[in-house]
């Protein structure tokens, strides 16, 4: 009896997981796919009112104007007047497939034990099944930066695209950053042990940048020594001293991003990505000289101080890439599931006077040249892969951002996810209750 009621047990969660389960990878690409008539936002810039895009074998093979071209129409045809095509969307330095449910510690794997743990890698444990990611998919989010969170070096990231069957299908780029969380200069008030409220000098500010570059010098040297005694962390290290890999520094204020990039140089760190950066607008030459791209924080926040401008965080994006730094836009610190706003923030800085393609860059060709994918991903070019969407209205705007196709390396995937089964469910409920 106990072996039949533990079948049933059993039986009853396969059945759960097969009702709620991620839609299955699609096929590979089988023959020219060639999309027409749509509004082509290449990513780079530049818009095609009327064109035509052709694919094969994951690989865009032709796209210009159908008013003048006079390309064949090759393959399946997909008609899409009125529509609007995009590269796909790209969102950087999120743990996405790392943590499912918060509150579900055995769900979690975006943090590990330790401090300094460049040698624990994101990608390995990459859930390729998780609903959330699934679920960025129809707001043609369609490859991620996958990246682990906590400590003061929390690991190494990977770049996946949102559609397979594991993280060995999933991945485009392997371990190609570390990610650290540089000492904040300032820190709120502990109210609750008699401190006051608000920001306050952190005592401890020199104390934690003098461990991060100690850390660094003594792994730099260890990849100059023949030591056969194997050092796990400094080892996963050597990377950002030959250039091979970024290091992605979390850092938001002046002296923070200053003392950061200075530091680091110093230590032979080649190649520096600042992620949050709320007060890169200051220190724009500084940042310029030493080469340094952003990826700027999510628009929908409030100002970080109380004599910051209303609207600082709308318009700081604007303000860097007017100051000529190439930069990006990533949602750190806020919930995985909130990624999928990434083309509205994109859409609100539009609103704040920058050019709506240039806005576009910000998640497309931007955010590939920042994370080293832009020979593959990032525009509508002849050569780079087939990663595009087709959407019925301005992707960049919530009410017409419309997806009724997607290709992941010309694979045509599927758009249904939870919600929207949920969303066609209830749908039918209340329709036929009228």
């Amino acid at each position: 009896m106990k072996n039949l009621k533990n079948i049933f047990v059993i039986a009853a969660i396969s059945l759960s997981f097969s009702i709620f389960a991620q839609q299955s990878p699609a096929l590979a690409q089988e023959g020219i796919i060639t999309i027409v008539g749509a509004t082509a936002h290449i990513g780079d810039g530049t818009v095609i009112e009327n064109s035509i895009i052709s694919f094969e074998n994951g690989k865009i093979i032709a796209v210009a104007d159908a008013t003048t071209s006079k390309i064949a129409l090759r393959g399946k045809v997909i008609q899409a007047e009125g529509k609007h095509v995009y590269p796909g969307f790209i969102a950087p330095a999120k743990s996405l497939g790392l943590v499912e449910v918060n509150a579900v510690r055995a769900s979690n794997d975006q943090d590990e034990l330790g401090n300094f743990i460049p040698n624990v890698r994101s990608l390995i444990a990459y859930n390729a099944e998780s609903k959330v990611v699934e679920s960025m998919r129809p707001n043609g989010i369609l490859i991620g930066q996958i990246t682990p969170k906590g400590g003061r070096i929390s690991g190494t990231s990977s770049i996946v695209q949102f559609d397979a069957w594991n993280w060995e299908d999933a991945a485009i780029k392997v371990d190609d950053g570390i990610h650290l969380n540089w000492p904040t200069s300032f820190r709120r008030g502990r109210w609750w042990s008699g401190e006051p409220r608000g920001w306050q000098p952190n005592k401890d500010y020199s104390k934690q940048t003098d461990e991060v570059t100690a850390f660094l010098n003594q792994a730099n040297a260890y990849g100059k020594t023949n030591s056969k005694v194997q050092n796990e962390p400094y080892k996963a290290t050597q990377g950002i001293f030959s250039g091979s890999q970024k290091l992605y520094v979390y850092a938001q204020r002046e002296k923070e991003i200053i003392d950061a990039v200075t530091l680091l140089k110093e230590h032979g760190v080649q190649d520096i990505v600042i992620v949050g950066g709320y007060e890169a607008h200051k220190i724009i030459p500084f940042l310029k000289k030493h080469t340094i791209s952003i990826l700027i924080k999510q628009t929908h926040a409030l100002p970080m101080d109380s004599d910051d401008d209303y609207d600082l965080p709308y318009k700081l994006p604007k303000l860097l890439v007017d100051g000529g730094l190439l930069v990006g836009l990533q949602n750190a610190g806020m919930s995985n599931f909130q990624t999928r706003n990434l083309p509205f923030y994109a859409g609100q800085v539009a609103g704040q006077g920058m050019d709506k393609e240039k806005a576009l860059q910000l998640i497309t060709s931007n955010t590939a040249k920042i994370l080293g994918i832009d020979t593959e991903y990032g525009t509508l070019s002849v050569g780079k892969s087939a990663t595009l969407f087709i959407s019925e209205g301005d992707a960049l705007d919530m009410r017409t951002n419309l997806l009724t196709k997607a290709f992941i390396d010309g694979r045509d995937i599927s758009l249904e996810t939870h919600q929207t089964e949920l969303w066609k469910r209830y749908t039918e409920k209340y329709e036929n209750e009228k």
